[in-house]
C-alpha cells in the first residue's frame, strides 16, 4: 500500500519568506523582524522630518508623498484619521507576521549591515539606467526640478518617505493582492502571479508620477522610464524582499534629489 506523502513547499524566500527557520543572510534579510529594524530609521526620518521641514504655518504638515496620501485616505474612510497611522500599521503588520512565523526575537547586526551594503549595490544599476535614459533629456533628472526650492533636509525626508510608502503601496500591497488572486483564488502558477503583479504595479507606479508632456498629452518616454523602474523594483521585491526594495528606492531618490543637485551647484 502506497504511503501518503505531504506536498513539498518550494524552496526560497518567495514573497513572504519560507516557513523553515532561516539561517543564511539571504533568508534572514527577508524576515519581518529584520525588515522592521532595517526600515525603522527610514520611517522615523520621514515622520520627524515632515514636522520639521515640510510644515506650512497655515496648514500644518504638508503631505507630499502621493502613495501615503492614498494609504491615509483608505484609513480615513474607516474613521481613522492620524498622520502617523500608515507607519504604525506597517510596524504592526511586520510584528504580527514575525509572530506568525515563530522566529526568534533576536537580531544579528551583521545582517543589518549587509542589507545596507546590498541596497547600495542594487541602487547602482538604477542610477546607470536613469543617467542613460535622460542623457538627451536635460536636466538629467526631470523629477528633481519640482523639489528645487526645498531645503536639503526636506528633500532627504521626501526620499525616505517615497522609499517606504511607494514601495508599501505599489509593491507590497499591489503585488501581494494580485499574487493572492492569481495563485490562491484562480489556482494559477506562482510565476504568473509574480509576473502579473509586477507588471500591474509597474504601470500603476508610472501613472502615479507626473508623466505629462510640456506640449500637452502624455510623455510616453517618461512613462516608459517610470514603468521600467517599477519593473526593476518589482523584481527586487520578489527576489530580495520588502526591506531591500525600500532602501534601494530611498537611496536612489536621495542621490537624485540631494547628492546630484548638491554636486552640480558647486
Amino acid at each position: 500500500m502506497a504511503k501518503a506523502t505531504r506536498p513539498v513547499k518550494p524552496k526560497g524566500a518567495g514573497l513572504f519568506g519560507s516557513d523553515a527557520k532561516p539561517t543564511s543572510y539571504a533568508a534572514l534579510s527577508t524576515r519581518p523582524l529584520y525588515v522592521l529594524c532595517f526600515l525603522l530609521p527610514f520611517m522615523v526620518l520621514y515622520e520627524v522630518g515632515s514636522f520639521k521641514y515640510l510644515r506650512d504655518s497655515g496648514r500644518g504638515v504638508i503631505e507630499t508623498i502621493g502613495a501615503r496620501k492614498i494609504l491615509a485616505g483608505f484609513f480615513e474612510t474607516f474613521g481613522i484619521a492620524s498622520f502617523h497611522i500608515p507607519p504604525l500599521v506597517l510596524c504592526a503588520v511586520l510584528i504580527v507576521w514575525h509572530v506568525l512565523l515563530g522566529d526568534a526575537w533576536k537580531i544579528k547586526g551583521r545582517v543589518i549591515v549587509g542589507m545596507a551594503l546590498e541596497s547600495v549595490l542594487w541602487t547602482l544599476p538604477l542610477l546607470v539606467f536613469a543617467l542613460t535614459f535622460f542623457v538627451r533629456r536635460p536636466p538629467a533628472f526631470i523629477g528633481a526640478e519640482a523639489f528645487a526650492d526645498l531645503s536639503m533636509p526636506a528633500r532627504l525626508t521626501l526620499s525616505a518617505g517615497a522609499g517606504v510608502y511607494e514601495e508599501l503601496l505599489f509593491r507590497l500591497i499591489i503585488i501581494s493582492v494580485v499574487h493572492f488572486i492569481v495563485v490562491d483564488l484562480l489556482q494559477g502558477s506562482r510565476g504568473v502571479g509574480y509576473t502579473m503583479g509586477g507588471v500591474i504595479s509597474a504601470v500603476a507606479f508610472a501613472m502615479a508620477h507626473n508623466i505629462s508632456h510640456p506640449g500637452g498629452g502624455t510623455d510616453l518616454g517618461l512613462f516608459a522610464y517610470y514603468a521600467l523602474a517599477g519593473l526593476y523594483f518589482a523584481g527586487l521585491f520578489v527576489f530580495r524582499g520588502f526591506g531591500m526594495v525600500v532602501a534601494t528606492h530611498a537611496l536612489f531618490d536621495a542621490v537624485v534629489l540631494v547628492a546630484i543637485p548638491s554636486a552640480t551647484a558647486r
